[in-house]
This record gives C-alpha cells, structure tokens and sequence, in this order.
C-alpha cells in the first residue's frame, strides 16, 4: 500500500518508524530496477549521491521499519531541483492482524483512502487487510471495497473489537446499516469508536 498525503495520521505513523539497513523485505516493496536506489543516500546526506539531481534536487529511497508490527517500509524521496516540490511516499504492508493481547478502540478512515486502526493500547496501526480485500468508503465506494469494509466492521461489533484479524470475501456478511453508513458521505473522512459502531445499529 503507498501512503502519500501527510495527514495527523501519516504523521504520527510516520514519527515511530525507525530507520534501518535495506533488507530483503524491503527490496519487494520496490520494481525489481529500483533495488540498488536503496543503498544510495539522499542528496541531503551526500551531494555526490546517484539519486542527486542537480545538486539539490533528489530521487532517493530509505528504509525503515515500524517498530510496533515490524513491517517494512520504504520512503521515496522526490524533490524537484530548487526545492519547489519536495514530497515523501511511503509503502508498506498492511498486517494481517494486530497483537494478540489488544484489541481495536477506533477505525479511522482517513484522507486519501486510509484506514487505520487505533487500539486500546493507544497504537496507531494502518487496519488489517488481504492484499485481494482493499476497502473503500463514501458514495463513489466500489461494491466490492464498500461490503469488504462493511464486513471487517461487523467483525470487529460482534467480537468487541478483539478478533481484527484481516478475512477473506466469504466472511463478509453484514448489517445493511453499517453498509449504508460505509456508503455515506459521513464515511469518507470519520473516526468510528465501537462505541459508535454499536450506535449505528440502535433502532432510530
């Protein structure tokens, strides 16, 4: 998954990584072309640098690690000579699933497409997924990452929030509310407590 926008939420993900050597894992987020720009520093550690552009401009990859799941993730640094666009992309994995012993407080639906999970723990984790299972949310949702959305939200209701485990499509059976709710306006930018999930099933 590529996370762009800097968002609180990409910020404050982005704040805990730590950064590391590439390393195999690493090497499968990138075109197999792109490999050898891992080991080249930013232009900002080393004018001389292949990924230099310039002088200052800049087309580098760094690595690190999210210390909480220990997934892999790479940076792609892309700034323009003179500096009128400097940007960082990131790509990851998202889990399959979160720590054994938490459990998920909150889903957040973020801008651009992001959805994370936050636990009682207080851990910020992008929301488990099946790299076949993408989910969407608000009107133009498609069907398919509307009801897979909808799906993993009837999952977390009915177990509390403890079983956050990424499903397959079989498993996506859900309330017609909370699929009206995925495919709302309110949805495309939210931050849903199970508290709040609870309430979107309560009689009007």
């Amino acid at each position: 998954m590529s996370i762009e926008r800097p968002t609180p939420y990409v910020e404050e993900w982005v704040g805990r990584l730590e950064r590391c050597e590439p390393n195999a894992l690493h090497t499968t987020l990138v075109d197999t072309q792109e490999i050898p720009r891992l080991f080249h520093p930013c232009v900002d550690e080393d004018k001389a640098s292949p990924s230099a552009v310039s002088g200052d401009g800049c087309t580098c990859r760094r690595t690190w690690v999210d210390s909480e799941f220990g997934l892999p993730v790479v940076g792609e640094h892309f700034r323009t000579v003179g500096g009128s666009s400097d940007r960082w992309t990131y790509t990851t994995y998202a889990p399959l699933d979160l720590r054994p012993d938490d459990a998920v407080e909150s889903v957040i639906v973020d801008r651009g497409g992001l959805f994370w999970a936050r636990t009682t723990a207080g851990v910020l984790s992008v929301l488990p997924m099946l790299e076949s299972s993408g989910y969407g949310a608000g009107p133009t949702a498609g069907a398919g990452g509307a009801s897979a959305f909808a799906g993993y939200l009837q999952q977390l209701l009915d177990t509390s929030g403890h079983d956050a485990a990424a499903r397959g499509r079989a498993s996506e059976r859900h309330d017609p509310r909370i699929l009206a709710w995925v495919r709302s306006d309110a949805a495309r930018r939210a931050e849903l407590t199970m508290t709040d999930l609870e309430l979107l099933l309560q009689p009007i």
